[in-house]
């Protein structure tokens, strides 16, 4: 079991520990669950009637709420912060994978690192390197000439096609599928004919996706995903994508073909943005929300209806079909009469 002592917490957090710094940390927990062994913290005000409660040994706190505490208090800039980098420390996940298990498929060519631990029935093919510390769990794919970065860690169930290239510190979920074929056909009166898909998935470094993923290789270049996104659970990102630096990704959102995320965006769940578009570097874009333009200017924007009675969606539905013959009568009117 991890633990570590609240002065160890205060030198590793840089905070002011208010109380007895000796005492010994467990596991992290809400205010509201906290038993003796455990930190919590305060992120947000409205919870504030749980810390007299809280059984929690310490609570991460800013110095404006510390005053409404009279328990052990680490004092820190955020606590939403500080609790993440904690829970880090005391994490007990365990490994994808413990050493070479038998039943691992390791192609001659291929080449590995020290401490590369490796599943029951994953299959490393030719040409592949797997760099220091990687984990591949159980049932994983890595493909021809395929690239895995130190520390990377690949769950059961990952599969990997060729050329895929995931740098350092990354982690990617069960069942997510990283360098499958785009999208692309000609038609040929009617008939359609496949465009293969020659390009390759560059991934950076410090990236996490989540389980049930899809990833496309490009078209001829390469679908980029730069260093620290995160993505979540069942997200679609089709061929020649580029994701910038740092940008979130809720789950169920699909990105089109060629489209162009910036540094630093949040997109929330169930987006959809169409092909061959850009997203501003900062821009915030709501759940459920249909991007059909270009976004030049970052800022919030939203686009779903709200939940309402079913009848008068029905006939919001309806009106709806008529908004722009009612346009065109307004500015008749508003010609007439200027006319006047």
């Amino acid at each position: 079991m991890q633990q570590m002592t609240l002065k160890e917490i205060g030198q590793l957090l840089n905070a002011t520990i208010r109380g007895d710094d000796s005492v010994i940390i467990q596991s992290v927990a809400t205010l509201e669950d906290a038993v003796e062994g455990q930190i919590s913290f305060l992120a947000n005000s409205k919870y504030r009637a749980q810390l007299e409660a809280t059984q929690a040994s310490a609570v991460l706190l800013s110095e404006k709420e510390a005053e409404f505490y009279q328990g052990i208090a680490v004092i820190v800039a955020d606590p939403y912060v500080a609790f993440a980098r904690i829970a880090q420390h005391l994490d007990t996940t365990p490994n994808a994978a413990y050493g070479i298990h038998p039943s691992a498929q390791i192609d001659s060519s291929a080449k590995l690192g020290e401490n590369v631990s490796i599943g029951a029935n994953a299959v490393i093919c030719a040409n592949a390197i797997l760099s220091d510390n990687v984990q591949i769990g159980a049932g994983s794919v890595v493909g021809e000439y395929s690239i895995i970065g130190q520390n990377t860690r690949l769950w059961a169930n990952v599969t990997v096609y060729h050329n895929v290239h995931i740098g350092s510190d990354c982690i990617i979920h069960s069942s997510t599928v990283i360098g499958s074929d785009g999208f692309g056909y000609a038609n040929e009166r009617g008939n359609w004919i496949k465009i293969p898909q020659t390009g390759g998935v560059k991934i950076g470094n410090n990236v996490e996706i989540g389980a049930c993923t899809s990833i496309d290789r490009g078209a001829l270049s390469d679908t980029e995903i730069h260093d620290g996104v995160i993505i979540d659970n069942q997200v679609q990102i089709a061929h020649n994508v580029i994701i910038g630096q740092n940008t979130a990704i809720a789950g169920n959102t699909t990105l089109a073909g060629s489209v162009v995320i910036g540094k630093y965006c949040i997109l929330g769940g169930h987006c959809a943005i169409s092909g061959h578009l850009s997203i501003a570097d900062g821009t915030h874009i709501s759940g459920a929300t249909n991007v059909t333009s270009v976004i030049r200017e970052k800022g919030v924007y939203s686009s779903a209806t709200v939940a309402m009675e079913n009848k008068l969606w029905r006939r919001n539905t309806v009106r709806f079909r008529h908004l722009d013959d009612l346009f065109n009568r307004v500015k008749k009117l508003e010609k007439s009469s200027e006319s006047e």
